[in-house]
């Protein structure tokens, strides 16, 4: 048998920039990285189930756009993970820049009248994505997407907590949950980038069930797809209350849900 870093698969050789810890097509001869495909689910049920549930209460359509972004780069992280082919690894990263900016513009415009469209906000973040988009096309390099990605995710960092610390500050627990989870998620993503031979090594040892729990790049869509569901959450949550609107936000069978009396 080939060692399991150079087994082949259905997808053949990865095309992609980036191929994680996780050992290739290991679990499934259909799928490159199963733990990194599968623990994307979280980011494509709750959030289609939360643009759902927003359409239902009549809410402005940013916030519908908000949870399909999400459940997008869910799809395509998917599609990056099963096969490991650089189209569908543009598929994975393109939508985290794109979502991320219908985050920026949600949460900026949400002292605004209802309905009200910010025209220059919406050129200026439909011009970083197209920049964005056509220099990483041409320089495929990983880390200029993280960094533009970094960028946006700072932006809704200091504005959600401006918000909680000078406007709503009975909402910091929802925040800082949120911000927990993702930046929990993001010290284990980078646990798994540097430390992944040893991991790799680790898990070896381990039943192949416990071993799946050494996954630290799937906990990384487990816990940014949370962060970033509850953001939402978060976003909804301040939005209408400026509106003066009743919100709640409860815990269902299968996801979080907002409601408004």
């Amino acid at each position: 048998m080939a060692p399991v870093a150079d087994r082949q698969g259905y997808w053949g050789s990865p095309t992609s920039t980036l191929d994680w810890c996780e050992e290739n097509y290991v679990v499934s001869f259909y799928i490159a990285e199963f733990w990194n495909t599968v623990s994307n689910l979280i980011m494509i049920i709750p959030p289609i189930l939360g643009a759902l549930q927003t359409s239902k209460n009549g809410l402005e359509i940013r916030y519908v756009w908000a949870y399909l972004g999400l459940a997008a780069v869910g799809v395509g992280s998917w599609s990056f993970h099963m096969t490991l082919q650089y189209e569908m690894q543009l598929l994975d990263e393109l939508p985290m820049i794109y979502s991320c900016c219908v985050f920026v513009y949600c949460i900026y415009e949400c002292f605004k009248q209802k309905n009200g469209i910010n025209y220059f906000l919406i050129a200026l973040l439909l011009l970083f994505s197209i920049i964005v988009t056509v220099v990483y096309l041409q320089w495929k390099e990983p880390v200029f997407h993280q960094v533009m990605y970094g960028m946006l995710v700072a932006c809704l960092v200091f504005r959600c907590v401006f918000i909680v610390t000078w406007v709503y500050p009975w909402l910091r627990a929802l925040c800082y949950t949120s911000l927990t989870v993702f930046l929990l998620g993001f010290v284990l993503w980078n646990i798994d980038n540097i430390f992944c031979d040893s991991l790799r090594a680790t898990r070896q040892s381990l039943p192949p069930v416990v071993g799946a729990v050494t996954q630290l790049h799937a906990w990384w869509h487990i816990l940014t797809g949370l962060g970033s569901y509850l953001h939402i959450l978060l976003s909804l949550q301040i939005r209408s209350t400026y509106l003066k609107y009743r919100p709640k936000v409860k815990v269902g069978t299968d996801s979080f849900i907002h409601s408004f009396i």
